[in-house]
């Protein structure tokens, strides 16, 4: 699933004529380069969440034909949680989730193959991608979490200064939203109450990481690319 539902608003001006999952990056919206990076992997479905300007999403992708689209539309906003508990009867028992204004660069091997290798159905309901705050571009702040060499994941303490934010890619089991209604609601409380039972694992990313909410984010992450090939 690509969470591209919201407003954009932290995007704006840009985003007053387009929705923020179609701002161009090295000449591909964001959303392409998500999209390309789930079908590399072997991702047969890709289910897209729609609110802000949906119309331009669907039009954009009509002809897109290497993998099957479906669309969750959220006639009211329903946030992270909320809209990927809604658009699960499209989904899979696990399935990524991909945060629709990100950008990252694969070492070796990529994340989101590291991440199924690394998710273990029985044990977890949740695997996170971390990116380290030092070497996250677009995006400043005391970090998200603290992770130990086993992957063993435990928020920020208030008054903390956390090593690692959320990189916006997970691998979830469709069992992290047992017991929840739809309607409006982030997915945080449900990865606490994961990390709680011992059921929320993650790994560090080891390539490079952009966050394009911002237009500070969006220039930022232009420049550090404008002496390299953006991944097509």
């Amino acid at each position: 699933m690509i969470l591209a539902a919201g407003l954009g608003t932290r995007l704006r001006p840009i985003t007053e004529s387009m929705p923020k999952a179609l701002v161009e990056l090295g000449g591909k919206p964001l959303l392409d380069h998500a999209i390309d990076r789930l079908v590399a992997v072997g991702v047969k479905r890709i289910v897209i969440n729609l609110h802000y300007k949906g119309d331009m999403i669907a039009r954009h992708l009509r002809d897109r034909d290497d993998t099957e689209i479906l669309f969750s539309e959220e006639p009211d906003l329903l946030e992270t949680g909320g809209g990927i508990l809604k658009a699960l009867p499209l989904l899979g028992e696990t399935f990524f989730v991909v945060n629709g204004d990100i950008f990252w660069l694969d070492a070796k091997v990529s994340a989101l193959r590291r991440l199924a290798l690394a998710f273990d159905s029985e044990r977890l309901d949740a695997l996170l991608l971390l990116q380290r705050t030092v070497t996250a571009v677009g995006l400043e702040g005391r970090g998200d979490f603290i992770v130990d060499p086993l992957g063993a994941v435990r928020w920020r303490a208030e008054a903390e200064i956390a090593p690692h934010f959320f990189a916006g890619v997970q691998l979830l089991h469709r069992r992290l939203f047992a017991g929840e209604e739809t309607r409006k609601f982030a997915i945080n409380p449900l990865w606490t109450r994961a990390i709680e039972a011992g059921r929320l694992a993650a790994i560090v990313h080891d390539g490079e990481w952009y966050h394009v909410g911002t237009p500070q984010g969006l220039a930022a992450t232009e420049a550090r690319l404008a002496t390299r090939r953006v991944e097509r």
